[in-house]
């Protein structure tokens, strides 16, 4: 069996569904898109997993729909950054932000993974984005289209192909398209937490010598946590009896919100570095973690899929309302040089944090610790770094601007 569609896009994850989601809504039912993965066919798994969604993804949310139907999004109103031993009692801080971008606007809000990847599906639905519940196998490039097998045995002719598939994308290989990439050889640990007082929407980023210690408020008396550590020591985490455990996570957590309890069962993902070479091939485009994974050290991994969702929308949309092919390769390298560089940018800083943080030098932690408190004194440059988290830097797509396409 043979279908057609303008652009077909492989992942079902949040960055292919605001794809598909603003496609749909800028270009009406006359541009088909269809987007294919086998997770379409039941509800989203249950996911106590949460995302940082920076100003600029918000505004993309909102533009295509998905952010209004998100009933528990909460807001950061104050980062806060530290340095110190575990044994440390007292934590100083040596950086802190505001929570606001402009007025009434935060600069970053935490949801769930999983109300957001459902509020994206109904929203790519009601657009007349057709969700095929199957994967794109294989793909075959033809003069003017591009041919991808699906997994059901059904054949869809683009003229563009999105490989928004994950760090491990079978499409992105088949490309010829290399990667650089690396293990961290740290886990990091992620769970629920209930504590006793108010939050406030105050986050908090404790820089460990075996790694980030993040503290990310939701709605209500619960936090989400981000515990980064060497991966032996992670596992031996895990493994302990609930009871140590608790005590091995309330030594960094801390007691200035009363008594902790863990609500939801940890789980723990291996943390690397990808960097796709390029972004793009013959009618192809990488989108998300098909072309970049970074350390989660600034929370910036899901944003930065994003952004590629918000720059690829439009130049797709700006050729095809020209009456252009939506796949030649003027417009994947549009794409391609504005993402790109960002992207590159993003991984090096985070991987540059991790490595002057995650050691026990006492020479790299005098050096970090005055630059923070440099930060800290020049409020112009603490604005250009919430500027750059919010994606709200550089050449900006319409979408993150909440501008419609």
């Amino acid at each position: 069996m043979s279908e057609r569609a303008e652009v077909l896009i492989a992942g079902g994850g949040v960055a292919g569904l605001a794809l598909a989601s603003a496609l749909g809504r800028a270009l009406g039912p006359s541009f088909a898109i269809a987007i294919s993965d086998p997770a379409l066919a039941s509800p989203p798994p249950a996911d106590d997993r949460v995302s940082a969604i920076a100003a600029g993804a918000r505004r993309l949310l909102r533009s295509v729909g998905a952010w209004q139907r998100l009933n528990e999004a909460q807001p950061i109103r104050e980062m806060v950054i530290t340095d110190s031993w575990l044994e440390n009692v007292v934590r100083p801080e040596f950086l802190s932000f505001e929570g606001e971008i402009a007025e009434g606007e935060p600069f970053a809000h935490l949801v769930e993974n999983r109300a957001l990847n459902r509020a994206l599906r109904e929203v790519a639905a009601e657009a007349g984005v057709r969700l095929l519940a199957t994967t794109v196998e294989e793909f075959e490039i033809e003069r003017e289209a591009i041919e991808g097998r699906l997994s059901d045995g059904t054949r869809v002719r683009a003229r563009l192909l999105v490989a928004a598939d994950g760090a491990r994308s079978k499409l992105r290989g088949q490309a010829g398209i290399a990667t650089v990439s690396w293990s961290y050889g740290q886990l990091g640990m992620v769970a629920t937490i209930a504590h006793e007082r108010e939050h406030q929407g105050r986050a908090e980023e404790h820089f460990l010598p075996g790694g980030p210690f993040a503290i990310l408020p939701l709605v209500g008396k619960r936090c989400s946590i981000v515990w980064t550590e060497p991966e032996a020591e992670a596992e031996r985490l895990l493994r302990l009896p609930a009871a140590a455990f608790h005590d091995e996570l309330e030594r960094r957590f801390g007691l200035k919100l009363g008594e902790i309890e863990v609500v939801s069962k940890p789980s723990a993902h291996r943390i690397e570095f990808s960097m796709a070479r390029r972004f793009v091939a013959d009618r192809l485009a990488l989108l998300g973690d098909a072309a970049h994974v970074v350390h989660p050290i600034a929370g910036q991994g899901l944003n930065l899929g994003l952004r590629d969702a918000a720059a690829l929308a439009e130049c797709i949309t700006d050729a095809a309302r020209l009456g252009l092919d939506p796949g030649a390769p003027d417009v994947l390298e549009r794409y391609e040089r504005w993402r790109r560089f960002d992207t590159l940018t993003m991984g090096i800083a985070t991987d540059g944090l991790n490595r002057l943080f995650s050691n026990r030098s006492d020479a790299l932690r005098f050096v970090r610790d005055v630059g923070l408190g440099i930060v800290d004194r020049l409020p112009a440059l603490k604005d250009f770094f919430v500027g750059e988290a919010a994606g709200l830097t550089g050449e900006v797509p319409k979408l993150l601007k909440g501008e419609a396409l």
